[in-house]
């Protein structure tokens, strides 16, 4: 019974030494050593992956503020100018890409009452139209950057790209100015990449996209504006 009670202390005593030893009557009881230091734990703090290409980390300027910010600038643009002036000028491309992408498809459905104006080759159309109107393009445009320099410089703090033009009222609340936004950018890179695919085409082919689809004419022609 002795035994058995030493026996019992001789287990249930806490670990605390690296190792000890108990004797009773001649046995010799070994506990394990204790571990002598804690598990190491990792406290490295990682960047985050970009969500464009997981294998990119996201530039730490990209803080997800804007629409469409999913950590995508290979070339670092966003650590070398102001990221605000950035976004306005991408807005600002989008919206023109979106114009010119659908400038270069309605013609060929319908058009001014003018031969001027009944090129389909958007690249031809330009020196078909003649001064006049590429003037007025040209007015528009120097309009329109005046107004997008006071809004950058005197009013920073308005969200990019709006010049508080909402004629339909897409934005009447929050949930939706963010919604419509993120779809503008969206539409508007896509656009971008299209105008770029139209235009390379029209160097191939001197034809208007809806023609050369119908026409499965991708090759040939002389460049830039033969026949």
């Amino acid at each position: 019974m002795a035994f058995v009670s030493a026996l019992s202390l001789s287990v249930a005593t806490p670990r605390v030494a690296a190792s000890a030893t108990s004797s009773f009557a001649g046995a010799r009881f070994v506990r394990a050593a204790a571990p002598t230091a804690a598990a190491t734990i990792d406290t490295t703090i990682r960047a985050e992956a970009s969500k464009s290409v997981p294998f990119w980390e996201r530039p730490a300027s990209l803080d997800k503020s804007y629409a469409g910010d999913v950590g995508f600038d290979p070339l670092g643009f966003s650590n070398a100018f102001d990221l605000k002036w950035l976004v306005e000028a991408e807005l600002k491309h989008c919206r023109i890409a979106m114009l010119g992408a659908l400038g270069m498809i309605f013609p060929e459905f319908y058009h001014l009452p003018n031969a001027a104006y009944s090129q389909t080759n958007p690249l031809a159309a330009v020196p078909s139209v003649g001064f006049a109107p590429v003037a007025q393009i040209l007015l528009f445009m120097v309009v329109l950057e005046a107004i997008s320099y006071q809004k950058i410089n005197y009013n920073p703090s308005a969200p990019a790209g709006d010049f508080g033009f909402d004629p339909l009222g897409l934005a009447k609340n929050e949930s939706a100015r963010k919604r419509f936004a993120l779809s503008e950018v969206k539409n508007g890179r896509l656009a971008m990449i299209a105008c770029g695919g139209m235009i390379h085409h029209a160097l191939i082919t001197h034809q208007g996209p809806i023609t050369q689809i119908q026409q499965g004419h991708f090759i040939g022609g002389d460049y830039p504006f033969g026949v």
